[in-house]
């Protein structure tokens, strides 16, 4: 007899009753349960092990869950994803849904609600989600960038290779386009928690985007800076 499938859920929650309760019932309908006490753990998770499903608070300590989704996403892990939040407001769902969630419940919620909302996003896991996750190349005017080479075709035709970080905040700001990301953001989603760079090296990342990309760099068309506040994609 074929062995049955144990579907893996990451289950990130501070609250630890709440954590708790949630695990036993999961576990009770089957799935296998890999928990996370606060953002930093669930990334790494995310990072290393196979996930089928993420649970995500959007409260918790070190990375929020907005952060530990969206620096998912810009790194190419396309895991479903679902928030799990004190916060109703639309304003709260749409910036979730916006950085790659694929649904979003507030408390208190109903246990089977949330059963069956689990069940129907293991069910279509791997579809394309709202964020950049699952594409690997972007154009804008003459540019061509491959998320997943780390390969750029630049304003003269001329192929180069970013490092991996570049990438990172390439596609975050992409993901972003027309928005102004902050510098705390970008350290945060591109960099963690672990290592925290000079806000001097993102601008030294952009005015190389600026070489690669722009034209002109002193006249930008796509890599804006917004002065005391962060930077800005437009294509």
């Amino acid at each position: 007899m074929a062995e049955e499938v144990r579907y893996r859920i990451l289950l990130a929650e501070d609250e630890k009753p709440m954590r708790d309760a949630l695990k036993l019932n999961l576990e009770l309908d089957g799935y296998e349960v890999v928990e996370a006490g606060d953002g930093n753990k669930a990334l790494d998770v995310l990072r290393h092990q196979k996930i089928d499903l993420a649970i995500l608070d959007v409260m918790m300590p070190g990375m929020d869950g907005f952060s530990v989704c969206q620096t998912a996403r810009v790194e190419g892990n396309n895991t479903p994803v679902l928030f799990l939040t004190a916060k109703g407001a639309t304003t709260d769902r749409i910036e979730g849904l916006k950085i790659g969630a694929d649904d979003y419940m507030s408390k208190p919620f109903a246990l089977e609600e949330l059963m069956l909302r689990i069940q129907k996003l293991i069910v279509r896991r791997g579809t394309a989600s709202s964020s950049l996750a699952d594409v690997d190349e972007y154009t804008f005017g003459p540019n061509k960038v491959n998320f997943k080479t780390y390969e750029i075709i630049d304003k003269d035709g001329k192929e180069s290779t970013l490092s991996k970080k570049e990438i990172a905040l390439l596609k975050l700001l992409i993901q972003k386009k027309d928005e102004v990301v902050s510098r705390e953001e970008i350290l945060e989603v591109v960099w963690g928690y672990d290592v925290f760079p000079s806000t001097r090296t993102i601008d030294n990342f952009i005015s190389a985007f600026r070489k690669y990309f722009e034209s002109n760099p002193r006249q930008p068309q796509y890599f804006f800076s917004v002065r005391g506040v962060g930077y800005k994609f437009s294509p």
